[in-house]
């Protein structure tokens, strides 16, 4: 009995230290949120509500902050547009280039492992401080982009003097980072259950009525998830009109995170700037909030009221499809 139980202890201080190894290789981890992420998020819904500006101590002002951003600062309601306006304009277009671009790599073609690495590796140099220089030089007046017009017989478009043109030049840049949505879909749509497929050509399914009836309905929550995930990263776009126009021609690319960096860190009004960032999240929130709650007439999941094949047959009426 007694080695039973000094072996069960032994088990035990293994378990144990096992755990606490665990916790100190996410330790980086942890500390770094707590720090960088938790405590920075609590400090700016003080801070909203003072003058904070680094130098002289903060004074408690109550809702003013608040009160300046919707009554006296035009150019607050200016950013909020251009976000807007660059979000809800950029995501619709990145989703679908990702999603067409994933079905094409869903295929069984030569090389394919090839053109799936190369097509992601937009999204990880996209954020690439070196890469919105880069995408700046190729849409300057003479720049590639206007010399391959040019080849056309179109003259030089300048794209940075104007605000659609502009505005268009960082849509680009966000749609061509396309890669992170594309594998999230590419493995959705290996996840779609072949025998669905095989029955739509049984039936004489063409191949847009497949995409529609099956297809779709089967990766509406991956869908949702990229929607949701990208439309946050929209809303806080920072690196590409920071570096790229600069907030131009005439603030029409001025977007809100910029703003928040301007006011606490040129104009050091960091009290201000916590209250811009405030609003901005509950924007993200709002957004966010509303996705999900019309996500329940949209979004289907094949293990909810049985199997795949009788979710996709509750969302279309029971008939055969048109040849």
């Amino acid at each position: 009995m007694v080695g039973v139980k000094s072996g069960g202890r032994k088990r035990m201080s293994r378990q144990t230290r096992g755990k606490i190894n665990g916790l100190l290789y996410i330790s980086p981890w942890i500390i770094g949120t707590l720090f960088f992420t938790a405590y920075p998020f609590v400090a700016t819904i003080g801070l909203s509500f003072t003058d904070f500006n680094f130098v002289t101590d903060a004074n408690f002002v109550g809702f003013s902050n608040y009160i300046e951003l919707f009554t006296r600062d035009r150019h607050f309601m200016n950013s909020l547009n251009a976000t807007l306006r660059y979000a809800l304009f950029t995501v619709p277009f990145q989703l679908a280039f990702a999603l067409f671009i994933a079905m094409v790599l869903s295929m069984n073609l030569k090389g394919i492992n090839f053109y799936r690495t190369a097509y992601y590796i937009p999204s990880i140099l996209g954020g690439n401080i070196a890469i919105a220089i880069l995408w700046g030089f190729l849409f300057q007046r003479y720049g590639l982009v206007n010399q391959a017009i040019g080849v056309f017989g179109f003259g030089p478009i300048r794209w940075f003097s104007t605000a659609n043109g502009a505005m268009a030049v960082l849509s680009l840049l966000r749609i061509w980072q396309f890669g992170s949505a594309m594998v999230i879909f590419l493995a959705a749509l290996k996840s779609v259950p072949e025998e669905l497929y095989d029955s739509a050509a049984v039936d004489g399914a063409g191949k847009i009525r497949t995409f529609v009836s099956i297809t779709l309905p089967m990766i509406t929550p991956t869908i949702f998830f990229n929607l949701v995930m990208q439309l946050v990263g929209a809303l806080q776009e920072f690196n590409a009109p920071f570096m790229i126009t600069e907030g131009g021609p005439a603030r029409a690319t001025y977007f809100t995170s910029m703003m928040i960096y301007d006011n606490a860190f040129r104009f050091f009004r960091m009290g201000y700037a916590s209250a811009m960032s405030w609003v901005l999240f509950m924007i993200i929130v709002f957004f966010t909030a509303l996705l999900f709650t019309t996500a329940k007439s949209w979004v289907y999941y094949a293990d909810e009221g049985g199997d795949s094949g009788d979710k996709v047959s509750k969302k279309k009426p029971a008939k055969k499809p048109a040849v």
